[in-house]
C-alpha cells in the first residue's frame, strides 16, 4: 500500500477505521483474528489460544492437500496471536508445548504432502518456543519439558526442538540431554530404534562443538562418516578454530568426488581465508572458476589476484572455452556476460547439433541476447532448437510458442545473407513439413498468424 493511501486512511480517523474493521470481521476470519490479537489482554490471549487449539483437536474435518496451505495459515495465525498477546516466558513455553502435543490430532486428519503444516511446527512453532525458552529462568525444568516433548515424537516435527536446543539451553543442560539420550541408545537392541536417539545426539554434539562426540555418534549410526558426515565434522572443527584438523579431514574426500563438492569448496575457502593461506586460496578459486565459468566465480578470483588482470583472465578462459570438446551452457552465458559476442556466436554455431530446446529457460535469454546484438544466425539456431523441441515432443499446449518461434524465424531469415554451413530457412521449412507436416493444429495456428 502506497504512502499516500496510508496518509489518507490516517485522515479518516480512528473511529471510522474501527467501524470498518468491525464490519469486515463479520465476513473475514483473518480480520476477526487480527482484531482479537490487537485488543485482547494477555489472559484473554491465553483463553483464545487454548479454546481454538481445543477446537482443532476435537474437529473431525479432513484437510486434503489442496486445503493444507490455508490450514497452515490458520495454525500460523494462532501462534502469531500467542506471540503478540503473551510475553511471560513460563506461560509461553507451556502453551507452545501444548501446541506441539497437538501434532497427533492435526496430522491424523491432514494430508500434508505439501509440507506446509509441518513447516508451521518446525519453523514457526520452534522459533516461538526458542524465543520464550531463551528467557525461561529454570533451565533444569526447561530441559525436562523438552525431554517430555521429545519422548513422543511420532510425526518427527519435534526433532526441530532438539535441533534448536543451543538457542535456549546452556551447554550443561545439553550435556544432560545427551546423557539421557545415550542411555536410551544403550537400552535399545533394535538398530532402527537406536537411530531415533543417535540422530539428536549428533545434532546436540554439533551445537556444542563436540567434534569427538559427533564423529563417534555418526560412525555408530552409519558405520563410517561418509562424505556428509565428513563435511559436518569439518564444520565443527572450523567452528572450534581447529583449521588443520578440518583441512586434513576435507582432504580425505577424493578430488573427483562431486557429491557435496560445493560445500567442501566453501569450507576450504573459509579455512584458507582464516589461515591467510593466499596461495592455496588462489589455486582453489582458480580451479572453481575453471570448472564453472560463472561470472561470480570470476569476480571472487579477481578480488584476490587484482581486477587489473580481468582482461587477461577472461581472454585466457575464452580460449579454453573455444577449444572445449563439448557444449556447456554456462560457457555461453559467460561469453555473453563478458561481451564476447563474436565468440558466443561461433560457439553456438559450432555446437548447434547439441543444443536441447527442452532447456527453454536457458536458451530463450540466449536467443533474445543474440537477436538484440544483431547476431541473427546464432539467434536463428537457438530459436530453431526451441521450435523443434516442442514439435518433437508433440507438446500441444506449447504450440502457440512454437508458432511464435517459427514466425520469428521467418523474420530473421530476411536479415541473413550468409547461412555458412547451416540449413537455409527454405530448407528448414521443408524439413518441418517433412517431419512434422501431420501436426495439423500447429500448422493451423501458424497459418492463422
Amino acid at each position: 500500500m502506497t504512502k499516500n493511501k496510508r496518509e489518507a486512511l490516517i485522515k479518516l480517523g480512528a473511529a471510522k477505521l474501527a467501524d470498518t474493521l468491525i464490519e469486515l470481521s463479520s465476513s473475514s476470519n483473518e480480520v476477526y483474528d487480527t482484531i482479537e490479537r490487537l485488543t485482547a489482554s494477555s489472559e484473554e490471549c491465553v483463553k483464545i489460544f487454548t479454546r481454538k487449539l481445543a477446537s482443532l483437536k476435537r474437529s473431525k474435518r479432513i484437510i486434503w492437500e489442496r486445503a493444507s496451505f490455508d490450514f497452515a495459515l490458520e495454525l500460523e495465525r494462532l501462534l502469531e496471536n500467542l506471540e503478540t498477546g503473551v510475553k511471560d516466558p513460563l506461560t509461553g513455553v507451556k502453551l507452545v508445548a501444548i501446541f506441539f502435543e497437538a501434532d497427533e490430532y492435526i496430522f491424523n486428519r491432514c494430508d500434508d504432502s505439501s509440507g506446509a503444516v509441518g513447516d508451521v511446527f518446525t519453523i514457526v512453532a520452534v522459533d516461538l518456543f526458542s524465543q520464550y525458552a531463551s528467557q525461561f529462568p529454570d533451565k533444569d525444568k526447561l530441559e525436562k519439558i523438552v525431554l517430555k516433548l521429545f519422548s513422543k515424537n511420532d510425526y518427527g516435527v519435534r526433532d526441530a526442538l532438539i535441533d534448536s536446543a543451543a538457542k535456549y539451553l546452556p551447554e550443561l543442560n545439553i550435556r544432560s540431554l545427551i546423557n539421557y539420550l545415550q542411555k536410551k541408545v544403550d537400552q535399545e537392541t533394535d538398530e532402527s530404534a537406536k537411530r531415533h536417539y543417535l540422530y539428536p545426539i549428533e545434532s546436540l554434539a554439533k551445537q556444542i562443538g563436540d567434534a569427538n562426540l559427533f564423529e563417534n555418534t555418526r560412525i555408530q549410526n552409519w558405520g563410517d562418516l561418509k562424505v556428509p558426515g565428513t563435511i559436518e565434522l569439518a564444520q565443527i572443527h572450523i567452528k572450534n578454530e581447529e583449521y588443520n584438523k578440518a583441512l586434513n579431514l576435507l582432504n580425505t574426500i577424493p578430488a573427483d568426488n562431486e557429491f557435496k563438492k560445493y560445500e567442501k569448496e566453501e569450507l576450504l575457502k573459509e579455512i584458507y581465508a582464516k589461515t591467510d593461506d593466499k596461495a592455496e586460496l588462489k589455486e582453489l578459486l582458480y580451479n572453481i572458476f575453471r570448472n564453472s565459468h560463472h561470472i561470480d566465480n570470476l569476480d571472487q578470483y579477481l578480488k584476490l589476484i587484482g581486477n587489473d588482470k580481468r582482461d587477461q583472465v577472461i581472454n585466457d578462459e575464452v580460449a579454453v572455452i573455444m577449444n572445449a570438446l563439448s557444449l556447456n551452457y554456462t560457457d555461453i552465458e559467460f561469453l555473453l556476460e563478458t561481451d564476447k559476442l563474436e565468440e558466443a556466436e561461433e560457439y553456438i554455431l559450432k555446437w548447434s547439433d547439441q543444443l536441447n530446446g527442452s532447456f527453454y529457460h536457458i536458451l530463450i535469454p540466449f536467443a533474445k541476447e543474440m537477436e538484440s546484438q544483431n547476431r541473427y544466425l546464432a539467434a536463428t539456431i537457438l530459436y530453431r532448437s526451441l521450435l523443434i523441441s516442442i514439435l518433437e515432443r508433440a507438446y500441444n499446449k506449447a504450440y502457440s510458442h512454437a508458432v511464435k518461434y517459427l514466425i520469428k524465424l521467418d523474420k530473421l531469415a530476411l536479415t541473413i545473407a550468409d547461412w555458412k554451413d547451416k540449413m537455409s530457412h527454405e530448407d528448414f521449412h521443408d524439413l518441418l513439413n517433412t517431419d512434422h507436416g501431420r501436426k495439423s493444429s500447429f500448422w493451423k495456428k501458424y497459418n492463422q498468424k
